[in-house]
């Protein structure tokens, strides 16, 4: 009964947000947080907690599976070297300023290592969200990063994590080996199932079991990446980025009648049943906090968020670096003005993967000792992520700050394609009129 209750109340919350979100500017991911929060004050309902497990091995799959797919891989390589930076160098400076951060606050390194990992990347669904209206290009830029960052932030949360328990030795091959087996193992997995899912689903004329085959392929990806110890959310991105230039071809007009909706219906509840986690979570955090007192929780959660939205710090240092080095025509025309930059940094935005991530910290070392302020990194990774999110109240004044040029891009590549539907239409009808002659 108790699931069947928290099924209803999500499905209340997400219409009711939905609805006060169409009426007043606001985004219907915070009022899904302060549902959450609202929750969270109700001794029978604040139990709907799930597993961390569930999070990174059901939820995100899923969720990371249809933002790839839905991704332009076109407008990824025409920011490669933004993305790689961001989603790399980016996530280990901030899981290290975090680190050092928390570590004045009085966490042990170990500790800090673990939040800074937890807290570094930025969040795809939040991105995918809270984002959605900016200029194309922007989005891309800011979707990419939140799908690849994530692996680069797992592999670090792990080592940190094994080395404060006491399971590992922390080395400098060992690290590096680690990163670059979870990138290479995450890249070979995700394109060897995009290929077999291509293989299968292309010998299909069924659109029902083409569409199971199609929710299955993130959970396989997923899977071959973690039993070979390397990113699963890397091989998952990776399988749709592939997909979403296989399908087009290969998928009938019935299969995408079932498939589309399904999907978009399916992570819009996903993703909404996050956002309300995070409610929960971040007032269960305050309610369960015993190490410290509330009042140092509240600073130090402020100081941890002021490191994170320090990405400003990144977005207006190395675009300059960058046009130093490369004084290419092509990068002169790709230049963003400065006041442009102000939205992507903003657009921080935390979410899903840190939560799971604090949630799963262990309990105890293999000492047996409790994991040293486990509940206070709960509670500064929920704060951290509530305020993040609240950014996206300052989006619409930062865009009007920014002013944006206006944003074409679509509206061209959609008359193009009904440009090369028609030719393709005209085509057929004088190789049909040809054939027709002949008879």
């Amino acid at each position: 009964m108790f699931a069947l209750e928290i099924v209803v109340l999500l499905g209340v919350a997400l219409v009711a947000c939905g609805a006060l979100a169409r009426r007043y500017p606001i985004a219907p991911a915070i009022l899904l947080v302060l549902v959450g929060v609202l929750v969270g004050f109700v001794p029978h309902l604040r139990q709907a907690q799930l597993p961390p497990e569930v999070v990174l091995l059901v939820f995100l799959p899923a969720l990371l599976y249809w933002e790839s797919l839905t991704t332009s891989l076109r407008e990824i390589r025409n920011n490669l070297r933004v993305v790689v930076l961001t989603s790399t160098v980016l996530v280990a400076a901030t899981a290290a300023a975090v680190a050092a951060a928390a570590h004045g606050l009085g966490l042990a390194w170990g500790p800090a290592w673990v939040l800074g990992a937890a807290l570094a990347p930025t969040d795809a669904t939040a991105v995918g969200v809270l984002a959605g209206d900016l200029p194309r290009r922007t989005v891309t830029v800011l979707r990419a990063e939140s799908l690849v960052n994530d692996g680069t932030a797992l592999v670090l949360y792990g080592l940190a994590v094994g080395v404060t328990v006491g399971e590992q030795q922390l080395t400098g091959w060992h690290v590096t080996w680690l990163l670059a087996w979870s990138y290479l193992g995450g890249v070979l997995a995700g394109g060897l199932i995009g290929l077999l899912s291509w293989q299968v689903r292309r010998r299909m004329d069924d659109p029902m079991l083409e569409s199971i085959a199609m929710l299955v392929t993130p959970f396989a990806a997923f899977l071959l990446a973690d039993a070979a110890h390397a990113s699963g959310v890397l091989a998952v991105v990776v399988c749709g980025l592939f997909m979403s230039q296989v399908t087009p071809r290969i998928t009938a007009a019935a299969t995408r009648q079932i498939a589309l909706p399904f999907w978009a219906l399916s992570t819009t509840v996903l993703s909404s049943a996050l956002f309300l986690l995070v409610g929960v979570s971040a007032q269960s955090a305050f309610r369960e906090l015993n190490s410290t007192s509330i009042v140092r929780a509240i600073v130090d959660v402020l100081v941890v968020t002021a490191v994170v939205i320090g990405r400003w710090v990144w977005v207006y240092t190395t675009p300059y670096l960058i046009r130093m080095l490369d004084r290419r025509p092509a990068q002169r025309l790709r230049r963003v003005p400065a006041r442009q930059r102000t939205v992507s940094a903003v657009a921080g935005f935390r979410g899903a993967v840190s939560l799971a991530a604090v949630l799963a910290v262990p309990h105890t070392l293999d000492s047996g000792a409790p994991f040293p302020d486990r509940d206070l990194m709960v509670l500064i990774a929920c704060g951290v992520i509530v305020l993040t999110l609240l950014q996206a109240l300052l989006l619409p004044s930062v865009v009007r700050f920014a002013r944006l040029p206006v944003d074409t891009s679509v509206a061209e590549e959609l008359q193009f394609a009904d440009e090369y539907s028609l030719d393709a239409a005209i085509e057929a009808l004088e190789a049909t009129r040809q054939r027709a002659r002949q008879r």
